[in-house]
């Protein structure tokens, strides 16, 4: 999914996001009926606090099959210290919805047997109707034209069905990355305002059926490079007030999500040149601007920051708005809860990196020009699918490192 985040102030930069996903459906052994959990566990406060993210045994098999086969030491087995890093899983199609019963059995397993610290489930929901609405490179399986927000509702529904039988879980949610920036800053695109009702319905319908005691939910907020600008920021925290005020402010609706599958610092002290322009030039800039107006519209200011893939700073971006497999960066910070900023859940992992943004062949349909440009690696393949260049490219300029 590619969010663009084209605004009047973002206009000489081109600012935008991205956020790519799994488009590979992968294979998981047959679950059993899972037995009703003998306790409910209700969150409230941090969910990251005292807790790990479970790593993803998909984005480890990758790792496994794809990657330590063609790294040579010392990064075959830094590769391996990559695959115990927790990461959020993205449901970015009806099919992989079975993963999440999966996993949370899993999950369970391993905090009946003593995990310390106890471990919680982390996933992405990304399957809106007419999703990616400003770009092409990770277009969705449904259409609006084709009964696209029922199908969507269905597809929350069985996502509710998975995590019902495990309410002793705790599990984080990112909700629909790039979906409401792009109805602050992209309304002008044909696309994004035909889907602008399918999308407020649909995460609306997402923040009420999916609003479970052992749940917390973090909406997506862009970073700062597409609603920081001055312009953008308090149509956003608008727009986000209004949808948590129209789903009846939902109790398990913690907060935002910020820099989903970008590049962005979370604190840098020189503003680089390619942000000119916005005064919210890092993720901590944004987030502490944006808290106050979340708060003038009851909406929880909470945060989450995605730092998979900003460990080296400032970027090799000509452009702020450049988003697609962005030469030069690196792993950032591990999953933490110690952000040293109190509106700051947790640095996490969102973007599981070696997952590429989008192809860089020309002829592709899901071709972005964003994909081709001097400041993104190639040749590249499809979004979502395995870039092994990319993923040699994260591991050896992580920072820290591995």
């Amino acid at each position: 999914m590619i969010g663009k985040a084209l605004s009047v102030a973002a206009l000489a930069v081109g600012a935008q996001a991205l956020v790519a996903s799994p488009v590979v459906t992968p294979a998981v052994s047959a679950r059993a009926e899972a037995a009703p959990a003998a306790t409910t566990t209700t969150i409230t406060g941090n969910i990251f606090s005292g807790r790990q993210i479970y790593a993803n045994p998909y984005y480890a098999s990758e790792i496994s099959a794809s990657a330590i086969p063609s790294l040579a030491a010392p990064y075959n087995t830094k590769a391996s210290a990559v695959a115990k890093v927790g990461t959020f899983n993205w449901l970015d199609s009806a099919a992989k919805v079975p993963t999440v019963g999966t996993y949370l059995a899993d999950i369970r397993k391993q905090n009946q047997a003593g995990a310390s610290p106890p471990i919680i489930g982390a996933f992405v929901v990304y399957d809106l109707p007419n999703r990616d609405c400003a770009a092409a490179a990770s277009n969705g399986e449904y259409s609006i034209a084709n009964n696209g927000l029922a199908n969507y509702k269905t597809y929350i529904d069985n996502i509710k069905a998975q995590i019902t039988p495990y309410s002793d879980v705790p599990v984080a949610l990112i909700v629909e990355p790039d979906s409401l920036a792009n109805l602050v800053t992209n309304l002008n695109v044909a696309n994004c305002s035909a889907a602008q009702d399918a999308y407020k319905q649909g995460v609306t319908y997402a923040m009420q059926q999916l609003n479970l005691p052992n749940v917390q939910m973090y909406l997506d907020a862009g970073h700062a490079g597409w609603l920081g600008w001055s312009a953008n920021i308090q149509p956003a925290a608008q727009l986000f007030g209004s949808l948590y005020t129209s789903a009846g402010k939902p109790s398990q609706v913690r907060g935002l999500a910020t820099n989903v599958a970008n590049y962005n610092a979370f604190s840098i002290a020189s503003c680089p040149s390619y942000t000119q322009g916005d005064a919210n030039c890092d993720e901590k800039r944004y987030v502490n601007a944006l808290a106050p107006l979340l708060q003038q519209q009851g909406f929880p200011a909470h945060f989450v920051t995605d730092t998979s893939r900003n460990g080296v700073q400032p970027t090799q971006q000509q452009a702020w708005g450049d988003w697609c497999n962005v030469v030069g960066t690196g792993f950032g910070v591990r999953p933490t809860s110690n952000t040293g900023d109190a509106l700051v859940d947790a640095f996490v992992w969102i973007k599981p990196g070696g997952e590429g943004d989008g192809t860089s062949d020309t002829s592709a349909a899901r071709y972005d020009f964003h994909c081709g440009l001097s400041d993104a690696l190639q040749p590249a393949p499809q979004a979502g699918t395995w870039f092994q260049a990319y993923f040699a490219q994260l591991l050896k300029n992580a920072n820290p490192a591995f």
